[in-house]
C-alpha cells in the first residue's frame, strides 16, 4: 500500500505541474506496484486519473485560466471517444492494450521532449480538427486508461487557437470528462463480468493523488518546467522498456 501512495503522490505531482503526463504512470503503478490485473489496472485507473485531474483543475478554475468553449469543444466529443474505445477494449486482449499503451508513452515521450508548453506557439481555431481529435484522444483513453494530456494540450494551442496560459487547466477538465465516462463503461462492463474493483487501493491513490497536486501547485512555482518535461519524457521511454521486457515480449 506504501507503493501505492508513493506512486498517487508522483501521478498528482506531475499532473498538476504539466497538466499532462501524471495519468501515464497510473496502469505501471497499478500493474507493478499494487499487483494488478492489466484489465482491471486499466479500468481502474480512469476512475483515480478522473478524480486526481478534477481536484487539480480547482486552482485553474479559480484563477479563471480555463476555456469553457474548448472544454466542451474537445470534451464531448472525447466523452464519445472513450465510451467507444473502452467498448472496443473488450475485443482486445491485455496484452494488446498493454502494446499500444508503451506505444502511447514513447509517443508521449516525443511530445514532452520536443514540444515544450512554453514553445507552442497559437494557432487558429479549427474546429473540424478539434472535434477529430478530441474523438481520437478519447478512443485511446477508454482503450488503454490514460488521460491523453500530452496530445490535448498540443492539440488546443494549435488546432484550438487556445492561449497556452488557459491550456493546462482546460486540459485536467477535459480528461475529467474523458476518465468518469470511460470508468463508468469499464464498471458496466466488469459488473456484468463479475469483476470486483480493489476500492480502498483507488481510494488510497486518489489521497495520494489530492497530496500530490496540492505540492506540485508550490512547486511550479520554483521549479522549470522545460526542464521537468524533458526528465519526464527519459522517464516514460524507461517505463515504456520496462513494461515492454517485463508483460509484452
Amino acid at each position: 500500500m506504501i507503493q501505492a501512495v508513493l506512486g498517487a503522490l508522483v501521478i498528482g505531482l506531475v499532473l498538476s505541474m504539466l497538466g499532462s503526463g501524471g495519468s501515464i504512470l497510473t496502469v505501471p503503478v497499478l500493474l507493478y506496484l499494487v499487483g494488478m490485473q492489466p484489465e482491471v489496472a486499466i479500468a481502474s485507473s480512469l476512475c483515480i486519473v478522473a478524480a486526481i485531474s478534477l481536484f487539480s483543475s480547482i486552482s485553474f478554475i479559480k484563477q479563471k485560466r480555463v476555456s469553457w468553449t474548448h472544454v466542451l469543444m474537445f470534451g464531448l466529443p472525447g466523452m464519445a471517444g472513450t465510451y467507444l474505445g473502452a467498448w472496443m477494449s473488450t475485443f482486445a486482449t491485455s496484452q494488446i492494450q498493454l502494446s499500444v499503451f508503451v506505444a502511447l508513452m514513447l509517443i508521449g515521450a516525443v511530445m514532452m521532449w520536443r514540444k515544450q508548453t512554453n514553445s507552442l506557439t497559437q494557432g487558429k481555431l479549427v474546429l473540424t480538427n478539434v472535434l477529430l481529435q478530441g474523438l481520437l484522444v478519447g478512443v485511446v483513453t477508454g482503450f488503454v486508461g490514460v488521460g491523453g494530456g500530452f496530445l490535448i494540450i498540443p492539440a488546443l494551442v494549435l488546432l484550438g487557437g487556445i492561449e497556452m496560459t488557459l491550456a493546462v487547466g482546460t486540459s485536467l477538465l477535459i480528461i475529467t470528462m474523458n476518465s468518469s465516462i470511460g470508468f463508468i463503461k469499464y464498471y458496466n462492463l466488469f459488473s456484468a463480468q463479475g469483476v470486483q474493483f480493489d476500492w480502498p487501493v483507488i481510494a488510497v491513490m486518489i489521497a495520494g493523488g489530492f497530496i500530490g497536486s496540492l505540492a506540485g501547485g508550490k512547486f511550479t512555482r520554483y521549479l522549470p518546467k522545460a526542464i521537468l518535461q524533458k526528465v519526464f519524457a527519459v522517464f516514460l521511454v524507461v517505463m515504456a522498456t520496462f513494461i515492454t521486457t517485463q508483460s509484452i515480449i
